[in-house]
């Protein structure tokens, strides 16, 4: 049985093939568009996915989609009867759920000359978003929590999963919703763009919750766990904001009420202003604001359900630094995140709930995330050649190498000189984070590395921290939590007396946003790492996604340009090492 998943008419759209019960392939559309967050009918992801698995559109039993407009319409109805929003929102609303609607027309279209024979399904966003955790996660039974901006009327989703069931049992509904809260926090501290929000959760251990006060006047905790927004800061409920959906990066205009936000909070940054003390103690205060609703939220679920396992997804579910707190802040004991909690992961969550609809297979456990494309050696052999006067302009030299050993070895000899290095393998990962397979490596010990880096490739906001990738086998040793991360979505605190060993991986809190590397999973990457740890006896690399200002690479031909193009000075391109 063929299933063919899709987020699509919303940013990070995706495509996602699940064969026999098993997910095969997937892949984001930006990746191959080169736009961030692209937002359309991803059809260009959809066609790889089909290529790699060998098929052609009329070969898919089931296409899912993670959206379904006929859901929640009382509640929408109810709505604008209420407030009577204005009739631009509205037009823009009805428009949006019409083009989900009639999505088959344009997937046919998009593949001319090929039948759709495949019986379409949508899938309530949130149940998709709640799939992408707990269908994947290995879990018997699990609290489901979903918590995101907005998806087909709801803001958050919860209920016990059990089986290959996902019984939902409370939302949280339009307007009400703690991603359009960080959203707008985002935006009031000069930071516009869609997806901005983790350069707040970066800032944030820069400053001191000294607005908390301010914040628990704009979110406002229920006595059941759940949380309501002050509308009186907020515009998306009932103006007309520009947001812009359609084959594109995603653009969503101003969310707050300028004079009303201001007289609480002060004046809003302006873009280009400087980064004052205020804007540090704002981001710390909505981080704390959002961290006391979410664990408000778990407590109460916990209490609900009682089991101690947690699937947790959506938009939201992209805070690491909230992630990482859960065990010490409610009674939940063990959680699976996925790889992509937001809406790039209801791709895979709507094609597994239609998959365990139709027939019982043996359960898929989602333990990595490289399912995405990969290059052949002879691929990049050509690729080389073709841009051989490139290199020999850039004053490169190119070597193969087939030894894994001995590749590993020489890599890992220039993290320690302190060189950058540029690691392209396998296939690609899956999510925003890199994972070891489109890489810039870095060595952690070096207190300078996150200036070297900024100013050789990544050119971003000095106050963003680089990630640590860490062997399994030692978390333990080195940070103060030993849950197992192998996507990236968790930071926890650095072991005090190891600080000061690994500086460019270890935030200004003492934090780290660890992966945790397996053998099992990735056995070039552990190998690397493990030549690393015996060279320094630190047992990690950092690690940050192989882009400058674009999305993450996909094909070997982009790692090259990127490598080119920067000032990078070693690109491992799988067996080929090659050094300005």
């Amino acid at each position: 049985m063929i299933i063919l998943g899709l987020n699509a008419y919303h940013g990070d759209s995706a495509a996602a093939l699940v064969v026999d019960g098993k997910l095969v392939a997937a892949a984001e559309e930006e990746r191959f568009r080169r736009v961030k967050h692209w937002s359309g009918l991803p059809t260009q992801a959809i066609q790889w996915c089909l290529e790699d698995a060998g098929l052609k559109l009329k070969d898919v039993d089931h296409v899912a989609i993670n959206r379904n407009p006929g859901v929640n319409n009382l509640k929408r109805a109810l709505y604008v009867l209420r407030k009577r929003p204005s009739l631009g929102l509205l037009w823009k609303r009805l428009g949006n759920i019409r083009r989900a609607a009639s999505f088959e027309d344009q997937l046919q279209s998009a593949f001319p000359g090929q039948t759709l024979r495949a019986q379409v399904h949508r899938v309530e966003h949130h149940l998709a978003h709640l799939a992408s955790a707990f269908l994947v996660s290995g879990f018997e039974e699990a609290v489901c929590l979903s918590v995101d901006g907005f998806g087909d009327f709801a803001s958050s989703a919860w209920g016990l999963g059990h089986g290959d069931q996902i019984d939902i049992d409370g939302r949280v509904f339009f307007p009400h919703s703690l991603g359009i809260f960080y959203t707008v926090i985002t935006q009031f501290l000069g930071f516009p763009h869609y997806g901005d929000e983790y350069k707040v959760m970066g800032l944030a251990p820069y400053g001191e919750p000294k607005y908390l006060p301010q914040m628990r006047q704009i979110v406002q905790l229920q006595a059941d766990g759940t949380y309501r927004l002050n509308l009186r800061y907020f515009r998306h409920h009932s103006d007309d904001v520009h947001y812009t959906w359609d084959d594109c990066c995603p653009e969503v205009g101003t969310l707050y009420r300028k004079e009303a936000l201001e007289e609480l909070l002060g004046p809003e940054r302006g873009k280009n202003e400087p980064l004052e003390q205020r804007h540090r103690d704002l981001a710390r205060s909505a981080q704390a604001m959002y961290e006391e609703a979410f664990f408000a939220l778990l407590k109460a679920l916990h209490g609900r359900y009682g089991t101690d396992q947690l699937a947790l997804s959506g938009g939201c579910g992209m805070n690491s630094v909230a992630n990482g707190k859960v065990y010490l802040n409610t009674p939940f004991k063990r959680m699976y995140l996925p790889a992509s909690a937001g809406d790039a992961g209801g791709a895979i969550g709507c094609a597994f709930v239609v998959a365990r609809q139709q027939e019982p297979t043996p359960r898929y456990v989602m333990d990595h995330a490289y399912v995405g494309p990969e290059a052949t050696e002879a691929e990049v052999e050509s690729l080389l050649k073709a841009r051989a006067q490139d290199l020999l302009t850039a004053g490169c030299t190119v070597n193969q190498m087939d030894d894994e050993g001995a590749l590993c070895q020489v890599t890992a000899e220039a993290i320690a000189e302190g060189k950058v290095i540029g690691w392209f393998q396998g296939r690609m990962e899956w999510g925003p984070r890199a994972l070891g397979n489109r890489s810039i490596l870095g060595d952690p010990r070096r207190a300078d590395m996150k200036d070297i880096l900024n100013l050789k490739i990544k050119r971003r906001e000095s106050f963003r921290p680089f990630a640590p990738s860490i062997l399994r086998e030692h978390v333990a040793e080195w940070f103060e939590q030993e849950d197992d991360v192998p996507f990236m979505m968790e930071v926890f605190q650095v072991r005090a007396e190891k600080r000061a060993l690994v500086p460019a991986t270890t935030h200004v809190d003492g934090s780290g946003r660890l992966q945790t590397v397996h053998r099992e999973t990735n056995p070039r990457y552990h190998r690397l790492i493990s030549a690393y740890r015996d060279l320094t006896g630190v047992p990690m690399v950092l690690n940050t996604s192989f882009n400058e200002n674009e999305p993450v690479v996909c094909r070997p031909q982009e790692a090259l340009d990127c490598f080119l193009r920067t000032k990078m000075d070693v690109l491992v391109l799988g067996n080929w090492v090659i050094r300005r």
